[in-house]
């Protein structure tokens, strides 16, 4: 074989064959890509989500196309099917053209909602160039699993007939690339993830200074070890308010606020961590305030400081919080790639805490509330059963940003009272639970809390609420007009797109200023957490009071 003919060959291996059907359903995904979505995209971050959604309307083109010609419908004649190529290949190159020239609109669309500067270009030219590399690459890809099944079904054709070599050809390889992508790549990135994150757990920061109050965990006298909370645990613990500040923000009399934290290298496994948990809240007597709350962390250990703030400030220091900590990962990672990631913490925290809690005699014993934001919502949800429960309730849950898999919001967002949105729906009378957003707008409740109370805090800009797997191929409720005040009218849903974009948006959901996607602010944890709390002390007027003087304009 000439060098010029292995040439050629190598080139219909490695590159693909164009498909100008394909290309038409591809460019098609390609402009639908640049709409606006719940999240402003950076311009790498576009030109991956373009590139990854030509890729996707190339192949089902080309699936469609074979179809097209295995059932033996007709085709053009050759003439017109030149001319027809020819006009299509100029309407895909005009139409991405005026795509990407509209794109920069749509993203200030998008930007003006949630308060950003306008840009004045997403660098269209990066995009376009970005997007075909990654179409490139994708199509490589493909091109690679099925020259490894030709290669395989030919070896196996020697002793099974055709078909069968062809099938067992792409079992195995779609096994092998299967394993290879889910095993090997998710478990190094998780790996990978897991000591950087590690790495910084143990930097020790200026900002966090080791406390002297012997009833702060990590202090002396504490049965937790200052370098066992881990950099998360210690910046809760050493973060504001005291008691002092609490008294100069609202001019009330204040308790110093009580709070735990059990780092990942405080004990062994999980239950140990719990045992520890427990016995620092004996120590520091914490089951004598008026409130404790179980604060299940992000991925990351994270509580959130603005809502553990907020909890602070309404009930005057009268609270006790605990908070155990399961893993370093990002919470978005976890909830793609393991979502009972964690599980297992949040129940051994919740048995070993309420445990305790229930042999106290009711009328003494502290209002039980469960807490947590992404993934610590979700376990938080997932720490314990209701027939465990339901003889003695805990009082309640305050769950902010609930990602979309959900047991209950998922439940309850599906069954919720006819005509109200999906992204502040109402459910039964509100007595038992209700929703709220950024903008203090609250779920329609025609009764007064009951006895026991859940009260999910929710962004309509929050793709880890609002992710939808289905919305590869159905629109998502809460799409329907009218739409959440920060989702733009210009966001159309497209089959695949709309997933890939949803799916975008999920790992950036904290790039948002505060108060949109899946960032929350101090505001609205104070006014979220006056709700649950049915305190009737904290009137509006109070609320913006304590808003104002704690809060800087860019965190309410």
């Amino acid at each position: 074989m000439s060098v010029a003919s292995q040439t050629s060959r190598h080139a219909r291996i490695w590159l693909p064959k164009p498909s100008l059907p394909a290309l038409a359903l591809g460019t098609l995904f390609f402009m639908a890509s640049l709409t606006p979505s719940l999240v402003p995209r950076e311009t790498l971050v576009q030109a991956v989500l373009s590139g990854v959604s030509l890729a996707a309307g190339y192949a089902i083109g080309l699936v469609l196309s074979s179809l097209w010609s295995r059932l033996e419908f007709p085709h053009l004649p050759p003439r017109a099917k030149l001319y027809v190529r020819a006009g299509l290949l100029l309407v895909c190159f005009i139409a991405s053209a005026v795509a990407l020239w509209q794109a920069s609109e749509w993203q200030n669309g998008l930007r003006a909602l949630m308060n950003l500067p306008p840009v004045d270009t997403v660098r269209p030219i990066t995009i376009a160039g970005g997007a075909a590399a990654v179409f490139l690459l994708m199509i490589w890809f493909a091109r690679l699993s099925l020259l490894a099944v030709r290669k395989l079904s030919g070896a196996l054709a020697r002793i099974l007939p055709g078909p069968q070599a062809i099938l067992v050809a792409i079992t195995v390889t779609a096994l092998l690339f299967w394993n290879i992508g889910n095993g090997v790549l998710v478990r190094g990135a998780f790996t990978a993830v897991d000591r950087v994150y590690a790495g910084l757990d143990g930097v020790f920061e200026e900002t966090s200074p080791r406390p002297s109050d012997p009833r702060k965990t990590g202090a002396p006298g504490s049965l937790i070890d200052w370098a066992d909370l881990g950099r998360t645990g210690r910046a809760m613990i050493a973060a504001s308010p005291d008691q002092a500040q609490i008294e100069a923000a609202t001019g009330a009399p204040a308790q110093e606020p009580l709070r735990v934290y059990v780092g990942l290298n405080a004990a062994l496994d999980p239950q140990a961590r719990a045992e520890l948990a427990l016995a620092e809240l004996k120590r520091i007597d914490a089951f004598s305030r008026g409130t404790l709350v179980i604060a299940t962390p992000t991925g990351t250990g994270t509580v959130n400081a603005s809502g553990q703030q907020a909890l602070e400030y309404i009930l005057h220091g009268d609270v006790a919080t605990v908070s155990v900590q399961y893993s370093y990962v990002a919470s978005w990672l976890a909830l793609l790639s393991d979502p009972e990631y964690g599980v297992e913490t949040a129940r051994e925290v919740f048995a070993a805490v309420y445990g305790h809690w229930r042999t106290l005699p009711p009328e003494t014993r502290p209002a039980l509330y469960l807490n947590g934001l992404s993934l610590g919502a979700l376990n938080s949800e997932l720490s314990h059963n209701l027939h465990d429960v339901v003889g003695d309730p805990f009082d309640g849950a305050l769950w902010v940003g609930p990602p979309f898999n959900s047991p209950t919001w998922t439940e309850v967002t599906r069954n919720r009272n006819s005509g109200t949105p999906a992204w502040l729906p109402a459910y039964g009378d509100g007595s038992a639970v209700r929703f709220m957003n950024q903008t203090g707008l609250i779920s329609n409740s025609t009764e007064p809390w009951g006895r026991f109370r859940i009260l999910y805090m929710q962004h309509a800009s929050d793709a880890v609420t609002f992710f939808d797997p289905r919305s590869a191929w159905r629109r998502p409720d809460w799409m329907d007009a009218p739409r959440g005040p920060d989702v733009s009218p210009d966001f159309p849903w497209l089959p695949v797109v709309t997933f890939l974009q949803l799916g975008v948006d999920m790992m950036t959901a904290v790039k948002p200023p505060r108060g949109y996607g899946h960032r929350y602010s101090f505001g609205s944890y104070a006014r979220a957490w006056a709700m649950l709390l049915d305190r009737q002390d904290w009137t509006e007027e109070a609320l913006d009071a304590l808003i104002g003087h704690v809060a800087p304009a860019e965190q309410r």
